[in-house]
């Protein structure tokens, strides 16, 4: 009995102290990370073996291509020196860029959303996600809450963080935990059609669709996957890493304090890798190009770079002596690591003779961040990740295959990340599903050149391309592009070909523009289906300022559910 009541202290205790750390915010901010720690502890180093055909199996011939997709996060249009790069074009990025000079360049490259789940549910499908209720960007539990709190305790900031949206259709959908907001096994991925056609299937990094037994990897497609299990490059107190904490961002202290330094192996228990993530990914990259380089493989290398927090490797780092801001420093030094690793990805495709047979695709998953307080990351563009000006949503995309696309091509078109799900399926010879509405196109006949037969296309290949998070929204319809909100109840419309870069709202001067182009995203939307969760929170975002900015009630700014 007297054991019993002194459990009972304790656990009455402990709910005190965690009931505590919650109210003050302070500590409450590291509570998340803790019970993960708990439920799923990092275990050591775990060596990684890929799996390799059996010896003496052959490909029937022609062998079709392999695919490789490496996808960015957060990754600015500045950010490489094919667009300008970081701290004025200082930093090259031969490798990005070279993918694009022995390729195709698509010029009017847009994410799948502003932010990073949505835009993987469009790449994978082939589909707008709010065909499917992937609307919202999935967040940690208890992320909306405790960053909602440390937005409201700065009296710098004009606008609240809304907790919960305010009343939209939205609120009709059940809230669910982390784990449970996924893309539905019911879609079927570009993994699974390019299974069906005999490749074997990898996915590398981030994931960020789900941790359901129909969500995840294996169940999505993939033969193999080697899973970001948190957000840490290195652990923080690495002798190898430089860190930059953006205390004035309340995303930003969440992270560092919730993430940890963890990867995953086919679904497994968390363990922690052995060095810098994105080298360790690229590490991982190319030993599975070694394995697999006698049977067509598609390889999604999905990095975490450059993504908050901010670490960088420190020879990376001592590389930029030059850069004087340190934040800036250790940002540039992130896009350095990325930018070799593209390179060691292209190196060991041509070491293995499989250079002019693979169809490699470089983008991102949104326009650079706000909140790490650097305002050039998109310039030339107005936006940050999370709205649906330009510098949120214009993407790097970039596609090489030396045996089928002639060097050195731009198409102007706008294109869109759902293609690349009709792109490749079409690059393997495979027939994309036929029982739902896809919404991407195949864009190999858009990258002929003028001496090659058959001629590309006279055509775009969209009339229309759309965006929304609940009551914020875009359409994009040959050079005009709206954008439409509830809070602020607004609307600006821009003529991308004489302002490419959004300076001069034309709304009220061009109604019957407006209108027309309000039809067409109410048409757009009946045709989606509801979110299949409500959005964890509403950010006032705003347009032309970082969050370390000072703001002024001149700004422009829109609420943005996420």
């Amino acid at each position: 009995m007297k054991l019993r009541r002194v459990f009972a202290w304790v656990g009455g205790g402990l709910f005190v102290l965690i009931a505590l750390a919650y109210a003050t915010t302070r500590y409450a901010i590291f509570i998340p990370g803790w019970v993960l720690d708990v439920r799923d502890p990092i275990e050591p180093t775990q060596t990684i073996t890929w799996d390799r055909p059996a010896p003496g199996t052959t490909v029937a011939a022609p062998r079709p291509p392999n695919i490789v997709l490496i996808l960015a996060d957060d990754l600015g249009w500045n950010d490489i020196t094919q667009h300008g790069g970081v701290a004025d074009g200082s930093v090259p990025t031969p490798h990005i860029d070279g993918i694009a000079a022995a390729g195709v360049q698509f010029t009017s490259g847009y994410a799948g959303h502003s932010s990073c789940a949505p835009s993987r549910a469009a790449l994978l499908s082939g589909r707008y996600g709010t065909r499917f209720g992937f609307e919202f960007t999935p967040l940690p539990d208890a992320m909306g809450r405790i960053t909602g709190a440390l937005h409201d305790r700065d009296p710098s900031n004009l606008y609240p963080l809304l907790l919960p949206p305010k009343s939209d259709a939205t609120d009709a959908a059940p809230a669910r935990p982390f784990a449970e907001l996924v893309m539905p096994g019911t879609e079927i991925t570009l993994a699974e059609v390019l299974r069906e056609r005999g490749y074997h299937t990898i996915h590398i990094g981030k994931w960020h669709l789900g941790d359901t037994a129909e969500a995840r990897p294996l169940a999505q497609g993939f033969d193999e996957s080697l899973d970001m299990a948190s957000g840490k490059y290195l652990p923080d107190d690495h002798p190898d890493v430089v860190n930059s904490r953006q205390d004035f961002d309340p995303i930003d202290q969440f992270l560092w304090a919730t993430f940890r330094h963890a990867a995953r192996w086919n679904g497994g228990q968390r363990f922690s890798p052995p060095g810098y993530i994105t080298d360790y990914y690229t590490d991982a990259a190319v030993d599975a190009i070694r394995a697999n380089r006698d049977r067509p493989f598609f390889l999604y290398l999905a990095h975490w770079a450059v993504h908050n927090p901010l670490q960088a490797l420190r020879s990376d780092y001592e590389a930029l002596p030059h850069i004087a801001n340190p934040r800036e420093r250790v940002y540039a030094a992130m896009v350095r690591s990325l930018d070799r690793s593209v390179g060691r990805v292209l190196d060991a495709l041509r070491a293995e003779g499989l250079e002019d047979d693979t169809l490699v695709i470089f983008t991102s998953d949104n326009g650079g961040a706000g909140y790490i307080g650097l305002p050039d990351v998109n310039r030339p563009y107005r936006g940050f990740k999370l709205t649906f000006f330009e510098g949120g949503i214009k993407v790097p995309f970039f596609m090489r295959w030396p045996a089928r696309i002639p060097a050195g091509l731009q198409v102007p078109d706008p294109v869109h990340h759902f293609d690349i799900f009709a792109t490749a399926v079409a690059a393997a010879g495979g027939t994309p599903p036929r029982d739902r509405t896809l919404d991407g196109v195949d864009l190999l006949p858009w990258t002929a050149a003028a001496d090659r037969a058959p001629a590309a296309p006279d055509h775009a290949p969209h009339t229309a391309l759309f965006w929304r998070s609940g009551h914020y929204q875009a359409v994009r319809a040959g050079q005009w592009k709206l954008q439409r909100a509830d809070r602020p109840q607004r609307v600006w419309l821009h003529n991308l070909a004489e302002d490419p870069t959004e300076q001069n709202d034309l709304s009220a001067a061009e109604p019957e523009r407006v209108a027309e182009l309000m039809a067409l995203l109410d048409r757009h939307n009946a045709a989606q289906a509801p979110p299949a969760w409500p959005a964890s929170l509403e950010l006032p975002m705003f347009i032309d300022k970082t969050s370390e900015d000072a703001q002024d009630p001149s700004d422009t700014y829109v609420y943005v559910p996420n």
